[in-house]
């Protein structure tokens, strides 16, 4: 090929879109062309970047090297596509390697001849570094730090143009998400949190539209092949696919619309390629009149976000059955061991070890019937009654199809509710359920300042148990060791606390047919699920499994406790027994060596008063 048609090959090329005619013609000049066999290596994982390809014909395969035995292919390149465009900007080592996946053609820059640019046409270089970085910027932007998604760290950097009722915008060639996706990914640069954060509220959202696909095609309101890769696209979705495809922020304004408008994008365009069609042929598969069909935002979205809640509290109960259990074993091992119990944070009347972490088991016990009674609300949905209720758009029919086909992919009892008008606008279920955490996480925290105060010590406070050490507590005092799990169980409390305000103040927000401060709400009950399931676990598994009792304290505590007299009075009286009291008081002596001084019992029967079957 000669400059001049290498130049015209350039044409449409991302990469030279912003030079002129001439200044493409000097590119062209600097390039060669290189003929390359199926299986010729082109990258070597670990080179240094020094080559800048554009593939003029063929196919050229980008991959990692993991052993000698193992490579996990990244990317397929093809005709007009670029790679290793970061040779423009330095010579770090290729992090892949890539090769000829068939006989190849390619247009070639090496570096010694862009430096030589650099030199001469500053106005070319400037704007091929600026066109790469915003590349390079844009894979970095469809990234994802699983291997399973690793693929879109290396997208070609092509884009293809889409349109909406604002405009046309750019999209990336290789996304599954379309043009109102990448709007919502520019206004809401919030959290940070993006949808792919929640695989399960994904998968649920993905359920929904598998319900509906199905219901519509039985309906015969959608053609069977569509609604059939409708269908197979949510499956794949479910089964943990694509889930990188969902970028948007779970904070968002519009009631949650780009989080239904991102499903319907990625699952139309993966239904598409299912199908055998490209990517954005949207006259095939269309996210809004196929995918979305008979539904709307508002009834998708507190649909979807109910079903993944019903999810996330069965994976709760798991988890605080677990701290339930433990506290049962220290019960049981601490049966035996006497201490003094406190009121006010003032010696009271004796009690049991066992007793103490007993109520720790009983009172969340409670919290189990609890929160199964409050997540039950999450049963009723408001599925067919799209915008506002009312149903509009959807077949009579749809309602109890769809419902049955959710419920069929939930594996929960949902039913639809009596009146959707008011249930699209009511969202008295999750404040219901957000007040239950708030209750869980009261009792949590006050059980972790319990822990706290009876490790205190160990020499100048109360050293009633021992928790284990998990790290070192101190950057200035050595030997310090820090109750760590039970403060960080605190900490996840007020998180709670405060969630539910916000989910309160959410609720209350609503306006007349609908309230659209759902995402604040989702993602409210969304960070306290997660955050109490991690720290009861966490509790359970490096708190409570590991404590031990200083047994010889405890005992010498009652025995010194002025709260003893009070077993006494039975066989002594009240008159006596206060006088012992104010007698250890003013002496220092315990009420346990003044009895047996005072001959009013002897040791047997003390002994046998103050014996823990009997004191408790």
């Amino acid at each position: 090929m000669s400059p001049k048609e290498i130049s015209k090959f350039l044409i449409g090329i991302e990469l030279f879109n912003e030079l002129t005619d001439e200044q493409r013609l000097v590119c062209a000049t600097n390039m060669k062309i290189l003929e390359a066999k199926k299986g010729t290596v082109l990258i070597e994982q670990g080179s240094n970047r020094d080559t800048l390809f554009i593939i003029q014909k063929g196919t050229v395969t980008e991959y990692i090297e993991r052993d000698k035995n193992k490579r996990t292919v990244l990317n397929h390149y093809k005709a007009s596509e670029v790679f290793g465009e970061g040779a423009l900007m330095d010579n770090y080592p290729y992090a892949m390697s890539a090769k000829a996946a068939t006989d190849c053609r390619l247009i070639v820059l090496h570096r010694t001849e862009f430096s030589k640019m650099m030199e001469k046409n500053t106005g070319i270089v400037v704007n091929l570094i600026s066109a790469a970085s915003r590349i390079i910027a844009r894979r970095m932007r469809s990234s994802s730090y699983q291997d399973s998604n690793i693929s879109m760290r290396y997208a070609t950097g092509a884009t293809r143009i889409e349109k909406d009722m604002m405009g046309t915008k750019e999209v990336p060639a290789d996304a599954l998400y379309g043009i109102q996706t990448l709007r919502a990914v520019e206004n809401f640069k919030i959290s940070g949190v993006t949808l792919r954060l929640y695989p399960r509220f994904i998968k649920s959202l993905a359920m929904v539209k598998m319900a509906a696909a199905k219901a519509n095609k039985d309906l015969k309101e959608i053609e069977p092949h569509i609604a059939d890769a409708i269908v197979e696209a949510c499956e794949e979705i479910i089964s943990g696919r694509y889930h990188n495809n969902f970028v948007v922020d779970i904070f968002q304004g519009g009631a949650g619309t780009s989080t239904n408008m991102n499903a319907n994008e990625v699952i139309a365009n993966r239904a598409l390629l299912i199908m055998g069609k490209q990517i954005a042929d949207y006259e095939y598969c269309h996210p809004n009149n196929h995918v979305n069909y008979a539904q709307s935002t508002n009834d998708v979205y507190p649909t979807a976000l109910k079903i993944t809640l019903l999810y996330f509290n069965d994976k709760l109960l798991v988890a605080l059955k677990q701290l339930i259990d433990s506290f049962d074993r220290k019960s049981k091992e601490f049966a035996h061991i006497l201490k003094v119990g406190r009121t006010q944070l003032q010696d009271a009347v004796p009690m049991t070890l066992g007793q103490e972490f007993a109520t720790f088991s009983n009172t969340l016990r409670e919290e189990i019937d609890r929160l199964k009674e409050n997540a039950k609300l999450f049963n009723e949905i408001n599925l067919g009654g799209t915008a506002i209720g009312t149903g509009l758009n959807a077949n009579p029919k749809y309602k109890k199809l769809a419902v049955n086909y959710l419920k069929e992919a939930c594996g929960y009892p949902v039913k639809s509710a009596k009146d959707l008008v008011e249930a699209t606008q009511d969202t008295g279920a999750f404040v219901m359920y957000s007040s239950a955490l708030k209750r869980l996480a009261v009792k949590l925290s006050k059980i972790s300042n319990d822990l706290r105060l009876l490790s205190s010590g160990p020499r100048a406070g109360l050293w009633e148990i021992n928790l284990p050490a998990m790290q070192p507590g101190s950057s200035i005092m050595p030997g310090k060791v820090n109750p760590v799990i039970p403060e960080v169980v605190n900490q996840i409390a007020y998180n709670v606390i405060g969630n539910d305000l916000t989910v309160t103040m959410a609720a209350e927000a609503g306006q007349l047919q609908l309230n659209v401060m759902e995402p604040v709400i989702a993602m409210s009950l969304f960070e306290s699920l997660q955050h109490l399931k991690n720290g009861i676990t966490t509790l359970a598994t490096r708190c409570i499994d590991g404590i031990t009792a200083n047994e010889d304290h405890l005992r010498e505590m009652v025995q010194n406790s002025i709260g003893l007299v009070t077993a006494l009075v039975p066989k002594l009286g009240y008159e006596v027994c206060s006088n012992l009291a104010k007698e250890a008081l003013a002496t220092g002596a315990s009420v346990y060596q003044l009895t047996l001084d005072k001959g009013l019992m002897s040791k047997t029967e003390l002994d046998k008063m103050l014996s823990p079957k009997r004191m408790v």
